[in-house]
C-alpha cells in the first residue's frame, strides 16, 4: 500500500538534511527499513517497540496528501531515525540490559555508530545485508533464527500438542496409547518420525512411534527410553508458542556475547555441555564437546552465569572446602562422628596456601572452624571432591572447571547436581586442548600421568582461554536439528518478564555505557 502510494505522490523540494525522502516521496531504503521494522518478529523482537505500521501509514498519507509541508516531512524523517536507531540497538546488544538479568557479562560486540549506519542504510542499495552485520556473527544464532518462523507458524495450530492425557502406567514400547495418533501426527510435524512411518492405525506405541519419542526425548535433554513418562508427556504437551518464546529468550542472549576474537570455552548450563573452540568460528567441527555437571536449582547453589579467563591447571589438587558447604553440611557431621575427617581424608588446616599445616580436631580448634580461624580442605586423591585435576578461572563466585570422582553421575540426562562448579567429564581431553601451546608437551599420557603422580603440580596456560558459561534453552544445531531444554533456574522467566517491562521509552538509551 505504501508503494502504492508512493508511485502517485507528489514532489516537493528536497531538504539535503532529509535521510529518508526524495522529492516528496520516501525512499526504497525507507519502504525496506519500515518493511523490516513491520517485521521484527522475524529477527525476536517485538514490532510494536519500532511503530512501524504507524510510521508506512504516516508516509502513505504525506505522499497521498501531495504535502509540501517539509516541516512535515522533517517530523517523519526525526521519527523514522528515531524508530531504526532503536531496532539497531535492539539488533546488535538486546533489550535488557544482562545485568539487570543477573548475568556477569562484558561489553559486547563494538558500540554502535548509530548516526554512521543511518547515513549507509539510506543509500545502500541492500538494507537487510547492512541490518545482517549488526546482528552477532555467530552461525548458531543465524541457525536459531531460521527455525523462528517456522515455529511461529506452527504455534498457530495449538491442537497439534493437544495429546489425551496418560492414565495408569507410562506407555513404553509395545503398549497401546489413546493417543497415539495424535502423537504421530505431532512427530511428524516437528520432523522426530517420517510420514511413511506414521501410515498406521495402530494405537500401540511400534518400533518407529518409539524410535521417533527417543528422538524427540534426546532433543528436549530427556532420558531417551521411548517411554511416555511425565516429564516426557509434559514436553511433548507444551505450546508451540512457548517454544516460540524460548527461541527468541535464547536470541535475545546470543546478542549480548562478546565477539568470539578468540577460541572460547563455552559452557552451556541448560544443556549441561562444554565446547571447546579451536578456532574462533562456531562450527562443530572446531569444537571439543563434553557433558559436564552443573550447580543443583536452590538459589545458592546455581551456578553463575559469567565470563573468564582460564589461566592455569592444578594437577592433584587440594580441595578447599567452601564455608557454606562446611557450616551447613560437614561441620556438624565432623562434630557427631569422631571419625568423619580420617575417613573422608579432610584436615583442619591454618594458613590460606597448599603449604599450611594441618592441626588436630580438637573441640578448641572445632570452635576456631566453625568461626572461620581455621578452614577445612581435603587431599588430593581419587576421592577428592575436584577429581584429579581443576582448571582455575579466577572470578568473583569461586567457580572454576574440575574433575569428580563420581563418574556415574554423567549417566543421568538432567545434571544440576554441583553446588555451583562445573565438573567435566573427560578432564584429559579438555586438559589436552587448553595446554597444547603450553611449555611441557603436555600429551594425554603425560597428564595422565600428572594427575595419578605424587605431588601437587600448577601448570600456566601460553595465553589465557575466554571460558563463557552461559544459558540458553533453544539451540539450533548443525545437523538440521533444534534442542529445547529445561528451564532449569528460572532464567526464562525473568527474563520474559523483564522484557514485557522493556519497551521504547528506555530502549533507546546508550548501552553498556
Amino acid at each position: 500500500m505504501v508503494a502504492m502510494a508512493i508511485a502517485a505522490g507528489a514532489r516537493v523540494a528536497d531538504s539535503p538534511s532529509l535521510l529518508w525522502s526524495r522529492n516528496g516521496e520516501i525512499s526504497r531504503q525507507a519502504a525496506e527499513i519500515l518493511q523490516a521494522l513491520r517485521s521484527a518478529d522475524a529477527y525476536g523482537l517485538r514490532p510494536a517497540d519500532y511503530d512501524g505500521p504507524a510510521l508506512a501509514s504516516r508516509a502513505a498519507d504525506l505522499v497521498r496528501a501531495r504535502d509540501t509541508d517539509s516541516m512535515h516531512w522533517a517530523e517523519f524523517d526525526r521519527a523514522l531515525s528515531d524508530a531504526t536507531g532503536r531496532f539497531l540497538t535492539h539488533l546488535h546488544f538486546g533489550r535488557v540490559q544482562p545485568r539487570v538479568a543477573g548475568f556477569d557479562l562484558p561489553q559486547p560486540r563494538p558500540a554502535l555508530d548509530t548516526a554512521a549506519l543511518l547515513a549507509r542504510l539510506a543509500q545502500t542499495n541492500d538494507v537487510n545485508a547492512i541490518l545482517s552485520t549488526v546482528e552477532p556473527q555467530f552461525h548458531h544464532y543465524r541457525l536459531l533464527q531460521q527455525w523462528l518462523g517456522r515455529y511461529r507458524a506452527l504455534a498457530g495450530d495449538p491442537a497439534l500438542t493437544n495429546l489425551p492425557a496418560v492414565a495408569g502406567r507410562s506407555p513404553g514400547p509395545g503398549d497401546r496409547y489413546s493417543g497415539a495418533a495424535a502423537l504421530r501426527k505431532l512427530l511428524v510435524t516437528l520432523g522426530d518420525l517420517s510420514a511413511v512411518d506414521a501410515a498406521t492405525a495402530d494405537a500401540t506405541l511400534d518400533p518407529a512411534l518409539v524410535e521417533a519419542i527417543r528422538r524427540f526425548q534426546q532433543r528436549h535433554g530427556l532420558d531417551a527410553d521411548g517411554i511416555i513418562g511425565k516429564r516426557t508427556f509434559t514436553a511433548l504437551t507444551t505450546p508451540l508458542a512457548q517454544r516460540v518464546r524460548q527461541i527468541e529468550l535464547t536470541l535475545e542472549r546470543w546478542r549480548w556475547l562478546p565477539a568470539f576474537d578468540t577460541p572460547p570455552i563455552i559452557v552451556n548450563i541448560p544443556q549441561f555441555r562444554l565446547y571447546a573452540f579451536s578456532a574462533i568460528h562456531d562450527r562443530v567441527a572446531d569444537m571439543i564437546q563434553m557433558p559436564v555437571i552443573v550447580g543443583q536449582t536452590y538459589p545458592r547453589t546455581r551456578t553463575p552465569v559469567f565470563v573468564g579467563e582460564m589461566k592455569f591447571v592444578v594437577f592433584r589438587p587440594y580441595w578447599d572446602v567452601p564455608r557454606s558447604i562446611l557450616l551447613r553440611e560437614l561441620l556438624p557431621e565432623i562434630r557427631s562422628r569422631p571419625g568423619y575427617l580420617a575417613s573422608n581424608h579432610l584436615e583442619i588446616v591454618r594458613g590460606q596456601g597448599d603449604d599450611a599445616r594441618p592441626v588436630e580436631p580438637t573441640p578448641a580448634n572445632l570452635d576456631a572452624l566453625a568461626s572461620g580461624q581455621l578452614r577445612l580442605r581435603q587431599r588430593p586423591g581419587s576421592d577428592n571432591a575436584l577429581g584429579l585435576i581443576k582448571f582455575m578461572l579466577p572470578n568473583a563466585y569461586n567457580v572454576y572447571l574440575h574433575g569428580t570422582p563420581a563418574h556415574q553421575l554423567f549417566r543421568e540426562s538432567r545434571r544440576a547436581f554441583s553446588h555451583g562448579c562445573i565438573r567435566v567429564s573427560d578432564p584429559v581431553a579438555l586438559a589436552a586442548h587448553v595446554l597444547r601451546n603450553a611449555p611441557g608437551d603436555w600429551t594425554p599420557a603425560k597428564i595422565e600421568a600428572a594427575m595419578n603422580g605424587a605431588d601437587a603440580q600448577r601448570v600456566y596456560l601460553s595465553k589465557p582461554i575466554r571460558v563463557m558459561v552461559l544459558y540458553g534453552t533453544a539451540l539450533a544445531i548443525e545437523d538440521g536439528r533444534i534442542l529445547f531444554l529445561e528451564d532449569l533456574y528460572g532464567h526464562d522467566r525473568k527474563l520474559e518478564t523483564l522484557l514485557i517491562r522493556s519497551g521504547p521509552a528506555s530502549a533507546g538509551r546508550s548501552r553498556r555505557s
